[in-house]
């Protein structure tokens, strides 16, 4: 059945990606020559810039990243964020390299992309993605300014995710995972959705968290720390730990960064070479590794209320079926994933206009605020509350400013979705409203320009 009344032949259209390249360089390392693949995938130029992270990864592959691409267009388009949807992989390991070698093979590989229009502020903007951080970004950020003398004011928009000493915004490593927090509470206020088994907060819900890299450990902090949920279990390709009493994820962290594993960890049980640590029972489950986590295999035995897809495609098409057969809510990657490209916007838009967030208003706020204590301390005869005082006159740091932003994003996202489905209950599923939304608006885009 279609949902959407798209004119002949636009939806092939916007189904095909525009463009992908295929890289190949060799880097002298180790006294020898190795050669890399890499590619580069534009699916749709609606909007200018495209936008999409580059990802490091032994097993990437063409399908793969224009698969990632297309994402990125409907993520990009569900949030109004305009961008056009990329996306990028260098075939590597990068556990095999020391950073000066993976820093070489980067810079090689950013010069291919150079050659060929496929990096710049106005034309293609990279962003990390698995196997790639802030690291990368910053490595990258300067072989295009070598390459582009003549461009440096707006050299720094090249890419995003960038150290806060490049260029980088505060907020933006957090990004996903806070976006994931954001999602999660806009389900749950909204009365319109059957929350958890009833319940309305996360005080005290049981959450699985399937991925202990910068989005799942991020995710699992915000919701424990902000929300007061029980991270119950923490999976990842070694196995997975498990305290029914809730995980201290900071220390958790801690341990694997000494360790290079979450099993062992003190405060929890280890369970070596399980992958079952996803199909525990819990409220919330969150898959935040890789795509395919959850399959047909695996489906009939997941036992969550609500899933949430940090992760990008966490989910087959038929796990998805079986799911949803069983009474489980998914929330889809393409809502739930996309504080990263949130926030790498606010982040292009710095550099752009080459003013910190909040420079041109935050001491007008502080004066504001200050006004309104004193009227307040007037009006009552009281002093204003000394444990509020200081976060009330408060104008508003970067970070700040970036997370009410983003914030506002998914909680807004969040009511067109359900708006949506209220609109056209028919629609079924909150993923196939989330790409119906999209592509309409991409479609719009399409028409508008008269294509």
């Amino acid at each position: 059945m279609s949902f959407l009344d798209l004119p002949e032949g636009l939806a092939e259209r916007i189904i095909q990606c525009n463009s992908t390249y295929t890289v190949r360089f060799g880097v002298r390392l180790r006294g020898r020559m190795y050669s890399f693949v890499g590619w580069r995938s534009v699916h749709s130029e609606h909007n200018e810039p495209v936008k999409g992270g580059i990802r490091f990864a032994p097993d990437a592959d063409a399908e793969e990243v224009e698969a990632l691409a297309a994402l990125m267009t409907l993520k990009c388009a569900l949030v109004d964020v305009p961008f056009g949807g990329s996306k990028g992989a260098l075939r590597i390991d990068p556990r095999e390299w020391a950073p000066q070698e993976l820093e070489r093979i980067t810079r090689r590989f950013t010069q291919e992309l150079t050659k060929r229009g496929l990096i710049g502020p106005g034309l293609n903007v990279p962003a990390p993605d698995v196997g790639t951080s802030e690291r990368e970004m910053a490595w990258m950020v300067d072989e295009f300014r070598r390459a582009n003398p003549t461009d440096v004011i707006n050299a720094r928009a090249c890419v995003t995710g960038k150290p806060l000493s490049k260029g980088g915004i505060s907020g933006r490593t957090e990004a996903t995972g806070r976006g994931v927090q954001f999602a999660i509470q806009s389900y749950l206020r909204d009365p319109r959705t059957p929350g958890i088994a009833g319940r309305r907060d996360l005080n005290g819900t049981s959450v699985i968290v399937q991925g202990f890299g910068n989005v799942g450990y991020h995710a699992a902090k915000f919701l424990s720390e902000d929300d007061g949920a029980r991270i119950t279990v923490v999976a990842e390709r070694d196995g997975y730990v498990a305290n029914p009493e809730g995980l201290a994820i900071e220390a958790l962290k801690q341990h694997q960064l000494r360790t290079g594993s979450i099993l062992g960890f003190a405060g929890a049980k280890s369970f070596a070479d399980d992958m079952t640590g996803l199909e525990q029972p819990c409220d919330i489950l969150i898959p935040a590794a890789m795509e395919n986590a959850i399959y047909i295999d695996n489906a009939e035995r997941i036992k969550a209320h609500l899933l949430v897809e940090a992760a990008n495609g966490p989910v087959t098409f038929e796990a998805d079926q079986m799911l949803r057969s069983q009474g489980i809510t998914i929330l889809p990657d393409l809502y739930v994933n996309a504080g990263g490209v949130v926030v790498s916007y606010f982040e292009w838009v710095k550099n752009l206009t080459h003013i910190p967030f909040g420079l041109m208003e935050r001491r007008r706020r502080e004066r504001r605020n200050q006004t309104i204590a004193t009227a307040l301390e007037r009006m009552t005869g009281q002093p204003f509350p000394a444990d509020i005082r200081d976060e009330f006159l408060e104008g508003g740091a970067e970070i700040d400013l970036v997370r009410s932003g983003l914030e506002d994003v998914m909680r807004s996202t969040w009511a067109r979705i359900a708006d949506l489905l209220e609109e056209q209950p028919e629609l079924g599923d909150y993923r196939t409203v989330a790409y119906v939304a999209s592509i309409r608006k991409v479609a719009d885009a399409y028409e508008a320009i008269g294509i």
